[in-house]
């Protein structure tokens, strides 16, 4: 078994630890830092991801599993940034104004990661002008918001005119995620995208920016 194998195995059997350990060995080995991301890291995430999509696994197993990617993207990070390796894109990240839940929005963050996205997550709470400010510093290609809680929902309506009012709105594609969100209301809305899970988030940024 390839030690790009073994990273892979590392992350679908939960052992952080060997992430690491392995992503090391294959650097040590002489492989490629990208392919070391692509062909260990987001190969064992996309197992994850499918076996989520059919309730094979649940968001702890999930969340186990982001930490062996975790794991390892410290060991990779650096000399990916130092070789300047290109993400598949950038993501801002934020749950919305007056929404305090933390856990779901760090599930789908970690999630693009693994999926091989630059991550900018800006926490809970996040006003409709911090989001502004993040398209301006950041320039992503998406902003993600969360809304766990359906009194918060017009906060994200209130972040997308911010974002239209800003002159932003052609800049970034918006997608929303969130127990009460449907599809259908983040269109009405004026957003792009919408994710029912962490798995279905990832494969719907992909298609936003044209690269599923």
């Amino acid at each position: 078994m390839s030690v790009l194998e073994d990273i892979k195995n590392s992350i679908i059997t939960y052992k952080p630890a060997k992430t690491k350990e392995f992503c090391q060995q294959a650097l040590d080995e002489g492989i490629d830092p990208q392919v070391i991301l692509s062909e260990g890291l987001i190969a064992g995430m996309a197992v994850i991801g499918e076996k989520f999509k059919l309730n094979k696994i649940y968001v702890p197993e999930v969340l186990i599993s982001a930490r062996c990617t975790h794991a390892g993207l410290d060991i990779l990070k650096p000399i990916l940034a130092a070789a300047k390796a290109v993400p598949l894109g950038k993501i801002v990240l934020g749950t919305v104004k007056d929404d305090l839940h933390d856990i779901g929005k760090n599930l789908v963050a970690m999630m693009f990661e693994g999926a091989g996205f630059e991550v900018i997550n800006l926490g809970v709470n996040v006003d409709p002008e911090k989001f502004v400010e993040a398209i301006k510093e950041y320039q992503p290609n998406i902003i993600a918001m969360s809304s766990l809680i359906t009194s918060t929902l017009p906060s994200v309506e209130t972040t997308i005119k911010a974002i239209i009012d800003a002159g932003l709105r052609d800049q970034v594609k918006i997608m929303v995620g969130g127990a009460p969100v449907t599809e259908e209301w983040v269109l009405q809305i004026g957003g792009d995208g919408f994710g029912k899970d962490a798995t279905a988030a990832v494969d719907a940024a992909k298609k936003l920016i044209g690269v599923a």
